[in-house]
């Protein structure tokens, strides 16, 4: 059985346990501002992550490189990874605590960026807080998951496989490893006749590894109860009120949210760019490198357009 090739963990940005008052704890990375005298810089953007996943396996591929003109800030959403714990689930909890994360961290206005999940709760971020959310990158998106066939499809057999499940946040990690583990053999310890193949294959092994931990950190209960908040919603009727700088970054090889589907999404929206990548819905991980082509210029354009 072939493998699936993950992008290439190298150095994720440590982070921390960030309380929110009244609301929980969840774990955040944030690369902090951005240096004075640095050109170009940009509106803080607030990434945030698709289902089962945790905010670290979204976008570590590219925190590094979206770092480098504007803040970043990641965080677990609730019954995610080391998220808010708590006795309920919902997308519109999700928005709330991006908000409130901003409070804690004293930044005023944001980009929020998501996918796949993540731009759900985008979405609800800027119907909510619209004096919060200064634009919108919306990945691998939609406006609701049950309006095509392949979608309905897709989501009832996710359901049906976490269906006997009890829904829940599960507990909380034990100091989950956050960072891929290094690679502890030096020159010496190796023969200096190992082939690069070896020490990809390797390194590929780590990677893997690390990308799973951070997959398995979300029990399968809250991800049902997931998926079943994800069927509920539906923005088809408000989406167009949304009054921010957008950008849509359309995954053209998507099985599970139509292409057709993410391309509407962006007419809904006045002033939306589109920028289109060939590959599938786990891009963000699995075809990094194509998925970042799209990522980098749709948040330029949304923090250009951005007001202060």
């Amino acid at each position: 059985m072939k493998l699936a090739t993950v992008a290439p963990v190298g150095s994720v940005p440590p982070g921390s346990m960030v309380e929110l008052p009244g609301r929980g704890s969840t774990y955040v990375i944030d690369t902090g501002p951005v240096p004075a005298g640095v050109r170009g810089q940009r509106p803080t953007l607030l990434l945030l992550h698709a289902l089962a996943c945790t905010g670290a396996l979204t976008w570590y591929p590219a925190i590094e490189q979206l770092a480098a003109k504007a803040r970043v800030v990641v965080l677990d959403q609730r019954w995610h990874g080391r998220g808010i714990r708590s006795d309920r689930f919902t997308l519109e909890d999700c928005a709330d605590d991006a908000t409130a994360l901003a409070d804690v961290l004293g930044i005023d206005r944001f980009v929020v960026v998501g996918y796949s999940m993540g731009s759900l709760v985008a979405q609800l971020t800027a119907r909510a807080h619209p004096d919060r959310v200064a634009g919108m990158v919306l990945c691998a998106g939609t406006t609701s998951f049950r309006r095509g066939a392949r979608e309905r499809i897709a989501l009832d057999a996710l359901n049906a496989s976490m269906g006997a499940l009890k829904p829940g946040a599960g507990p909380m990690p034990a100091d989950a490893e956050t960072r891929p583990a290094r690679d502890r053999t030096g020159p010496d310890a190796r023969s200096r006749t190992e082939s690069d193949a070896r020490s990809r294959a390797e390194s590929d092994a780590r990677s893997r590894a690390w990308a799973l931990g951070q997959f398995r950190s979300t029990a399968p209960g809250a991800v049902g109860r997931a998926v079943a908040e994800i069927g509920k919603f539906d923005s088809s009727s408000w989406i167009a009120d949304l009054d921010v700088p957008t950008s849509v970054v359309v995954t053209t090889k998507d099985l599970i949210i139509p292409p057709r589907r993410q391309r509407w999404m962006a007419r809904q929206i006045a002033g939306a760019s589109t920028y289109e990548v060939a590959s599938g819905h786990a891009s963000c991980v699995l075809e990094a490198d194509t998925f970042i082509s799209g990522l980098l210029p749709a948040c330029a354009s949304v923090s250009s357009r951005a007001l202060p």
